[in-house]
């Protein structure tokens, strides 16, 4: 049962608790209502995703109460610094280098080394970000590929079961998503939004580009090898051949598993942790094969970013 909180100090206290036991907590920022996780617990991150019936994991945007708490986690160049003195708090994403040892969750990052940042101008936003104390990931609060969401009753259309709570803030202010920008060393609008990119060329003056391409990705998941380890990679094994590592998955035991029981959260939470640690076990020019996920729910995204690993490299 999803429950409706007071946008008083009892309801942020109580979305705040949530948050802080590992489950999802909607809340309203000034562009849409965003469902919030923490974004240091894989679990709590991969719930996200199933919350949402996201088809894969694509990053997600953290975000913290202003910024000195996004310099905790990332590394801000000048222009950067720039946009966050002129729109922070405000409807504006800056993807910026992720700071060693952050603690976010790689299902945040979708295994990158970038981090998409905004701290929200929204009061409420404001307060539970302060009474959490710690970087929330909040994509919009609505299934994936619906209408984004403005108020509390749009999120339960939506999400209602699937979400411990949404604290009401009434109606968003601005109503569109936030603009995503990679700012350093070059402006590329990877998204447009509440900041409009007049005003972004005005404060730089400089051109801002639109989007990238997949010879020079400005974005995650536009290269159909990304998520590659070192090693090569072969799907849906029952067994290891000579000279492979074996990633287990419910009933088909390897050397290490996604889950042991066929948990598809579990399974969510732990895979780039255990691509890497497969990838580092297997060695230079080793092979790691993995068991067969099912194709449904979070097992959608986990194959999609599985297939990325075993994409022929040039």
């Amino acid at each position: 049962m999803t429950v409706t909180l007071a946008p008083d100090d009892s309801g942020i206290a109580e979305a705040a608790r949530l948050l802080a036991a590992g489950e999802l907590a909607a809340f309203p920022t000034e562009t849409v209502y965003g469902l919030g996780g923490d974004a240091r617990d894989d679990r709590a991150v991969a719930r996200i995703y199933e919350a949402k019936g996201r088809p894969s994991f694509n990053p997600l945007i953290v975000h913290l109460p202003d910024l000195a708490a996004v310099e905790q986690i990332a590394h801000l160049g000048p222009k950067a610094r720039k946009l966050a003195a002129a729109f922070w708090p405000g409807p504006l994403t800056l993807v910026l280098p992720l700071r060693d040892g952050a603690g976010i969750s790689p299902l945040v990052t979708a295994g990158l080394d970038t981090v998409a940042v905004r701290v929200p101008a929204h009061p409420l936003a404001q307060q539970l970000l302060r009474a959490f104390d710690g970087p929330l990931a909040a994509p919009s609060a609505n299934p994936s590929g619906r209408v984004s969401p403005t108020r509390a009753a749009h999120v339960l259309e939506g999400l209602s079961g699937r979400i411990a709570a949404v604290l009401d803030g009434g109606p968003s202010a601005v109503g569109l998503e936030s603009t995503i920008l990679l700012a350093d060393p070059e402006p590329v609008m990877l998204r447009p939004g509440g900041v409009p990119s007049e005003a972004i060329q005005a404060l730089l003056g400089e051109a801002v580009a639109a989007g990238g391409d997949a010879g020079r990705p400005t974005s995650p998941g536009q290269l159909a090898s990304h998520y590659a380890p070192g090693a090569s990679v072969r799907l849906e094994a029952t067994e290891a051949q000579a000279g492979e590592l074996l990633v287990g998955f419910g009933a088909v035991q390897g050397r290490l598993t996604l889950s042991a029981t066929g948990d598809l959260v579990e399974a969510a939470a732990a895979l780039f942790d255990t691509l890497r640690e497969a990838d580092r076990l297997a060695g230079p020019g080793g092979r790691i094969a993995f068991a067969p996920v099912p194709q449904a729910g979070l097992g959608r995204a986990i194959n999609d970013r599985l297939r990325r690993a075993a994409a022929p490299r040039d």
